[in-house]
């Protein structure tokens, strides 16, 4: 016959197992239906049960935007500390050129954290940035020259922005 000690041990694994089990199946419930989590464009390091290319595609876009807007942030703190830039020096140039380095200067570098980290925030403050580069190059050319290569630049990056989260939010139709 079967040991009555060793069906009472069996039970409570059992029922511990079963219960470990209906706890993980709420929180993923949990998650997926979580109103907060549903406002983020990109969930970077969770695990899907679809495949999303789009989302992956924007996530790798952000990320190298993250680059180069850490790159241009580094550039333009490179001519306020006198290390590039006018021969004079960051000081002898006029106040609105001045201004416009600096302010491009900080919101690249927060632009780049925000995108890195694939926050709702970092795209916003980055479509700042790329929206006020291409003003002041379209419409105070007098501070840094009016180069029309840069706007058509920030356009297309701006516009495959657009694609790539509109995309990724087909794919997550919640």
């Amino acid at each position: 016959m079967s040991d009555p000690k060793a069906t009472d041990t069996a039970k409570p694994a059992q029922q511990v197992t079963s219960r470990a089990a209906d706890t993980s199946a709420r929180s993923a419930v949990k998650a997926a239906t979580d109103p907060i989590r549903s406002l983020d464009p990109v969930r970077g390091g969770e695990s899907e049960t679809y495949e999303a290319h789009w989302t992956g595609r924007l996530l790798i876009f952000l990320r190298v935007m993250a680059v180069l807007s850490m790159a241009k942030g580094l550039y333009h703190w490179s001519i306020v500390c006198g290390l590039g830039g006018p021969p004079e020096g960051f000081e002898y140039q006029p106040t609105p050129w001045q201004t416009a380095t600096v302010y491009f200067a900080v919101i690249d570098l927060v632009a780049a954290v925000g995108l890195w980290l694939a926050a709702a925030w970092g795209a916003v403050v980055w479509l700042t940035a790329c929206v006020s580069m291409a003003a002041v190059e379209v419409f105070f050319p007098q501070v840094y020259g009016g180069r029309l290569l840069v706007v058509a630049a920030e356009a297309v990056l701006l516009f495959s922005y657009l694609f790539l989260a509109i995309q990724s939010a087909r794919e997550h139709p919640n």
